[in-house]
């Protein structure tokens, strides 16, 4: 009887994304955040709000593609309201901002509802025990999302969380979605588990010595 799939959706990020890719994101969004703030602070209260919030896009979608850019993860141009992606293996990488509690808001936008369909080869690893047939997706779509506290008056400056989300195929809830302070931690577990896997073995030379004379070198 076939084994169920060892694969996991957080294994498969961490073999495809860096870790400096990952904390090059998470840099570049704080930047742009603070950096938007400051261009809409002083503005009238009335339209306070708004106005961050454009900054916001314009200013984190900067950061963001240059945070791509710098890790060879090949960014789109910035276009308008266009999304920016990258690409790092199987992953597409965008991004967003909400406000924290309602990540239904993130469907808003039609284009990262139809990114997030490639995602359907990855709902099995959702309850891996239960496949043993799954079949590495060439496609799959990752988000950071930018969580602010949804007032103007609450830490406007900084997301209060910035996490990293991989979608169901219609962005109705998430496979797998964690604070990216948590997440690159997984780079140091991986790379423990990969020492720990290797084993020393004795030279040839050392193996006859020890068959000739049974004492070890």
């Amino acid at each position: 009887m076939p084994l169920p799939t060892k694969e996991s959706i957080p294994g498969l990020l961490v073999r495809n994304l860096s870790r400096e890719l990952v904390l090059g994101i998470e840099e570049a969004l704080l930047v742009g955040a603070q950096r938007a703030y400051a261009a809409a602070h002083g503005m009238n209260e009335g339209h306070l709000a708004h106005a961050v919030g454009q900054q916001r896009h314009f200013h984190m979608n900067e950061a963001f593609q240059r945070a791509l850019a710098t890790a060879g993860a090949s960014p789109t141009p910035i276009s308008g309201n266009t999304i920016v992606t990258g690409r790092c293996g199987i992953f597409t990488l965008a991004r967003f901002n909400i406000p924290d509690g309602f990540w239904i808001n993130s469907r808003r936008s039609k284009t990262r509802r139809q990114m997030s369909f490639a995602n359907r080869a990855m709902e099995p690893l959702v309850q891996p025990e239960l496949f043993s047939d799954f079949q590495l997706p060439a496609d799959a779509v990752a988000f950071f999302a930018a969580c602010f506290s949804g007032s103007i008056h609450v830490q406007p400056a900084a997301p209060i969380s910035i996490q990293i989300a991989v979608p169901d195929r219609e962005m109705r809830g998430w496979l797998f979605r964690e604070d990216v302070g948590d997440f690159v931690k997984r780079f140091d577990q991986a790379s423990s588990g990969q020492r720990d896997m290797a084993r020393p073995t004795l030279k040839k030379n050392i193996n006859k010595r020890q068959d000739k004379d049974g004492t070890s070198q």
